[in-house]
């Protein structure tokens, strides 16, 4: 598939529909029929996908358990010259999904690695959750037990950012729980059986998404938790206090300070920027 002058594989890290087969790409298909062997979670699961597509390439398992050994025969097969293909069972390896200690293994050894880009449940989840910031904290599965579970909650308590956890529909109650305990009953945004049939994206509170949960729930999901909701702290009236709030507030400006504050009162612009200036350097 490549020219590798050191004779040695590649290795292709594929990402694979989470639900919907229309979503796999012409460049995912072509890569699958030219590799050598394909690395895969689950072998039953991949052939239905390599079916669906027509084709008929080789396919070994590497999954958790196996990780560490797998990825070692799968080394000695890019070092003889095999090209390979790392899938999970859908989306993206490496992404909560197996893939991380091959792709490490294979970087040290010199081995090429290719990514082939595709669907991934927690970017399809972030694109419809309309988050007013680009940052956010992405935490995988959270743990299985309740104690680590509440004190990885806790410990993200002040992060100023949404939360995004991937949840399984056993444990998705008891991660409602211990999210409700820990930090409060914030706004979320649940996921489930994203690109398939019965997607559904569910808003509202931790409590009313345990509501919602209570009796059963399909599908593998994502959980978006928003950050606690600031107090608002109220404006000062005095003209220099009022220029001291402002410019503890995140991402303000100088200038825009002062055409809120000259609007707002009713102040010559000029006025206003003389007494921000020393404001904005009094405090640098």
């Amino acid at each position: 598939m490549t020219d590798n002058s050191n004779n040695r594989g590649t290795l292709y890290v594929v990402a694979t529909p989470i639900g919907n087969l229309e979503d796999i790409s012409p460049r995912t298909r072509r890569t699958l029929a030219e590799v050598s062997l394909i690395a895969c979670e689950d072998t039953r699961h991949t052939r239905k996908l390599l079916s669906h597509l027509g084709l008929a390439t080789p396919l070994t398992s590497y999954y958790r358990e196996k990780e560490q050994y797998k990825a070692e025969l799968l080394l000695a097969k890019l070092a003889a010259g095999q090209d390979i293909a790392l899938v999970s069972d859908a989306g993206t390896p490496g992404l909560s999904d197996p893939g991380a200690v091959l792709v490490r293994q294979a970087r040290a050894a010199g081995i090429r690695i290719v990514p082939v880009p595709g669907p991934s449940a927690l970017a399809v989840a972030v694109s419809v959750a309309g988050l007013e910031e680009n940052a956010f904290f992405f935490g995988g599965f959270s743990p299985p037990r309740q104690a680590a579970r509440r004190s990885l909650f806790k410990g993200l308590a002040a992060l100023p950012w949404p939360l995004v956890f991937y949840e399984s529909p056993h444990r998705i109650r008891a991660c409602l729980e211990d999210c409700l305990a820990a930090l409060g009953d914030r706004q979320a945004l649940l996921c489930r059986e994203l690109t398939k049939l019965h997607e559904e994206c569910i808003p509202g509170t931790l409590s009313a998404l345990l509501e919602r949960v209570a009796g059963g729930i399909k599908g593998e999901m994502v959980l978006i938790i928003q950050p606690q909701e600031a107090a608002q702290e109220s404006k000062p009236e005095d003209l220099r206090e009022l220029l001291a709030w402002y410019r503890r507030q995140p991402e303000m400006t100088l200038k825009e300070a002062v055409r809120r504050i000259s609007e707002d009162l009713d102040l010559p612009r000029n006025t206003v920027y003389r007494e921000a200036l020393a404001v904005w350097h009094g405090e640098e």
